[in-house]
């Protein structure tokens, strides 16, 4: 009698001598499999066609998406000017009230916290009617602009300069105490003083007084404001006594 050999056909006798096949099932190294290896799978490359109009409607959507990009873009660069706007004065290069007061509200907040000494000082041009009066009002916006670029120029990075309305100015001042405040408040009116502002060959005097108030823990800055506002009309009346 033959050997058995896995997965070879054999003969398996039946009822009334029908013979029939029965096949053993294959083991180890015998079995075979009937799916090829990938590696050995022939590739199927996928005829691809696309008509012109396809091409077309393709481009036109790159270039829609592009150009709302651009349109978004545009919107944003607008939305963010017209906040810049709403804080900054329309005329000189300085903060406009409502930025000021924003300002003070942050510096406000920041001394409470960390207890550091900050100053406000309040400027009120000294005869700027009479530039208006006497040289237009072309005259006296560029004096105020003026005033403005000097403030500025004279006060560090950290600090803030707002029109507070009319020839008034706001000077914030972190990290300064009453002293120091009233040391900038005497330089800042020795440069305007000095200042050679000429308008069609006519000069005009830029100077002003100023009113300083240290920060006492103040919550309004409407307050601080308004106290430094009195500090400066005092000055202002002592001036003219």
């Amino acid at each position: 009698m033959l050997p058995r050999k896995a997965g070879a056909f054999r003969l398996q006798p039946g009822k009334r001598g029908v013979y029939g096949l029965r096949v053993a099932p294959a083991t180890g190294a015998d079995r075979i499999s009937r799916t090829p290896p990938a590696e050995s799978r022939p590739s199927r490359v996928l005829p691809v066609s696309l008509s012109a109009a396809q091409v077309r409607s393709d481009a036109d959507l790159l270039a829609e998406v592009e150009r709302l990009r651009a349109e978004v873009a545009e919107l944003r660069a607008r939305a963010e000017a017209a906040e810049a706007a709403a804080d900054h004065d329309v005329l000189t290069p300085t903060l406009n009230r409502r930025g000021f007061v924003e300002a003070m509200n942050r510096a406000m907040a920041y001394c409470r916290r960390h207890t550091t000494p900050a100053c406000l000082l309040y400027l009120d041009l000294d005869g700027f009617k009479s530039v208006n009066d006497g040289l237009g009002h072309a005259a006296g916006d560029a004096a105020l602009v003026r005033v403005a670029e000097i403030l500025i120029a004279n006060l560090r990075e950290s600090d803030a300069v707002g029109r507070l309305g009319g020839d008034e100015f706001g000077l914030l001042m972190l990290n300064a105490g009453l002293d120091e405040g009233r040391e900038k408040a005497r330089r800042l009116a020795d440069a305007l003083s000095a200042e050679e502002f000429r308008w069609e060959g006519e000069r005009a005097i830029l100077g002003g007084s100023f009113g300083v108030r240290a920060f006492a823990g103040h919550e309004d800055p409407e307050v601080w404001l308004a106290e430094a506002d009195a500090a400066m009309w005092v000055r202002k009346k002592g001036s003219r006594a």
